[in-house]
């Protein structure tokens, strides 16, 4: 197809000629205000939303920008509509990929500045991506920056700033090791004691911090929780930890490791001379480009191959969420909200490391939180920011543990306490007393499954008396891998598939013949099949019988079996109807599970 023909003066900005693209000839706000009218008539879009796109047309807005900002429509539906009103195709970038060869026939900041993607170059076509293809501008300088016929194609906004994004930091990390490389050839290597008098200079280190930069905005890009750089005999292998599992994505040369490690180790505010034993430091950062704004917890390990550090990035700026957000079952959610409204009681939530008990905890206090109640929390970290709540980051460097806070707390007059984690006997006792009188508290604990969490206590030293008394229910769960909705694909699987995916012969022999979705992988998950997170939870609401069973020291197997006879799914029972509703598959549940 061959590029619109444009004017360049008088109407150039405003009107489209008709000519070899077959486009019509409408001018812009024509355009738009048709384009409108045609939303309009369906009665899907609220008559004043659609006003407020017309006036910011008006004001020479570009129209699918205000449809996108006001939500119009998804950007996903905003591309094919343009595609399919300006008859031009419509292309989805992680499916078709991008040819590095076409990238490089445009410079990155005329890419970043008219919002464009080159995706290939045919012989003497350059096919181009654009967001908006009513904008004459972008159009013209596309043409004028390359000696190739450009075709354009519509395709989403997100999906062409992402990719500019991966663009911008291949770029930036490729910089840095050529500059690196070419230092290596010359025979410029420095000594180790060397290496670390530039990199904390600030000046002599430039590629080096462009390679951990690049590092560290690629993983708050791809959503991850913590980057790994792990030393190996030979190269220092860099892994993200990606909805639960890791996945590694780079590896630098040996020869770069001592660099690496001590530029994170600068950042941190570490001692770049320690290196036979752990650290621990932190880093805040506003990753502007990935619209994250991280605390970075690092933590330096000693190995036989050198000093290892893992980063974990906690992103500030992310609202918490609500209970409804996080996946709870409608009858879990509705016994949850009436237990956290009590004036009194302990709210436990049990689980490993990584499976979203902070979260949950932050979203039972933004269901309650209001002006009328005194909320303060002890915290380690404080991963969200809650407006009307105080709260307490421990420091045990200055004596602030979790106990010795949580008794400065109980004399500041709180109605909910919020204890990040009962780790020890001391704050487990204060945690079940302060229940006891008069305040509800929420802490997490680290027990396979929920009645764990009733027995678990007593281990701590809490008379099971009082805990069959202040405890009011109990919380256990797990995050399952959500399947990728653009490539999972529905089986019917044999008894044997599930039993080799470890699920019970019984289970296996009855679900024989039901129709689950299973993972495949394509472009946008990254071919893992996987993308993004849900709950699997487990509530056991105490009962006067579980009391009783309680204060009588009764062991985990009693309380679990008294809880299912009153009601309590097991965690397999909420995950199984997750695996039915196509949220995740039966092999991602037994390996959160079992």
């Amino acid at each position: 197809m061959d590029l619109p023909k444009l004017r360049t003066s008088g109407q150039a900005g405003q009107e489209q000629a008709a000519g070899e693209s077959g486009l019509p000839a409408f001018p812009v706000n024509e355009l738009a205000e048709l384009v409108a009218d045609l939303i309009e008539t369906t009665g899907l879009v609220p008559a004043d939303k659609i006003a407020v796109v017309r006036g910011r047309v008006k004001q020479g807005g570009s129209f699918a920008q205000a449809i996108l900002e006001e939500g119009v429509a998804s950007p996903d539906g905003i591309a094919r509509t343009l595609a399919s009103r300006f008859h031009l195709p419509f292309v989805e970038l992680p499916v078709v990929g991008v040819n590095p060869n076409a990238v490089g026939e445009l410079p990155l900041h005329v890419l970043e500045r008219v919002n464009a993607m080159p995706y290939a170059l045919e012989g003497n076509i350059l096919r181009v991506a654009v967001a908006d293809p009513s904008n004459v501008q972008t159009i013209d300088e596309l043409r004028l920056g390359t000696k190739f016929q450009v075709e354009l194609a519509v395709a989403s906004r997100d999906e062409i700033a992402n990719e500019l994004r991966r663009l911008a930091r291949a770029s930036e990390a490729f910089g840095a090791r050529s500059v690196i490389e070419e230092d290596q050839f010359l025979g410029e290597e420095p000594e180790e004691e060397e290496d670390d008098l530039e990199v904390d200079d600030g000046i002599s280190d430039a590629p080096l911090v462009r390679l951990v930069n690049s590092i560290i905005f690629q993983a708050a890009e791809d959503g991850a929780s913590d980057i790994h750089f792990e030393p190996q005999e030979d190269t220092l292998a860099v892994r993200l930890r990606i909805d639960g599992v890791l996945h590694e994505v780079q590896r630098i040369p040996k020869r770069m490791m001592a660099g690496v490690t001590t530029r994170l180790k600068v950042l941190a505010k570490l001692d770049i001379a320690e290196r036979r034993k752990p650290q621990d430091g932190r880093i805040s950062l506003n990753t502007a480009a990935a619209g994250r704004m991280l605390d970075i917890r690092v933590a330096t390990l000693p190995t036989v191959e050198g000093e290892s550090v893992v980063m974990r990035l906690l992103d500030k700026s992310k609202q918490a969420p609500t209970l409804t957000d996080l996946g709870l079952s409608e009858d879990m959610r509705e016994k949850l909200e009436k237990i956290i409204r009590r004036p009194t009681g302990a709210i436990l939530v049990t689980g490993p490391t990584g499976s979203g008990k902070s979260t949950t905890l932050y979203a039972a206090l933004t269901e309650i939180n209001r002006p009328e109640i005194n909320i303060i929390t002890v915290e380690d970290p404080v991963e969200y920011r809650l407006a009307g709540v105080n709260q307490v980051q421990i420091n045990t460097r200055a004596g602030l543990t979790f106990a010795a806070a949580l008794r400065s707390i109980l004399r500041s007059d709180p109605d909910v306490v919020m204890v990040g984690e009962i780790r020890d006997g001391e704050t487990a006792k204060i945690s079940i007393e302060a229940a006891l009188t008069g305040h509800l508290v929420l802490s997490t604990m680290h027990t396979n499954d929920a009645p764990g969490a009733i027995s678990r206590l007593a281990e701590m030293g809490v008379e099971p008396f009082l805990t069959g008394s202040a405890v009011s229910a109990v919380l256990a769960q797990r995050l399952a891998r959500k399947l990728c909705s653009h490539c999972c694909e529905m089986y019917s699987p044999t008894t044997e598939d599930l039993i080799s995916a470890r699920v019970s012969p019984e289970v296996a022999a009855a679900a024989d013949g039901v129709v689950f979705y299973r993972k495949k992988g394509c472009p946008r998950c990254g071919q893992t099949g996987y993308k993004g997170r849900v709950g699997i939870f487990q509530l056991l609401v105490m009962s006067e019988n579980l009391e009783t069973l309680a204060a009588n020291n009764a062991n985990r197997e009693e309380l679990d079996r008294a809880a299912i006879g009153e009601g309590m799914r097991t965690l397999w029972d909420d995950g199984l109807g997750k695996v039915a509703a196509g949220l995740t598959s039966v092999e991602e549940l037994a390996r959160v599970t079992t």
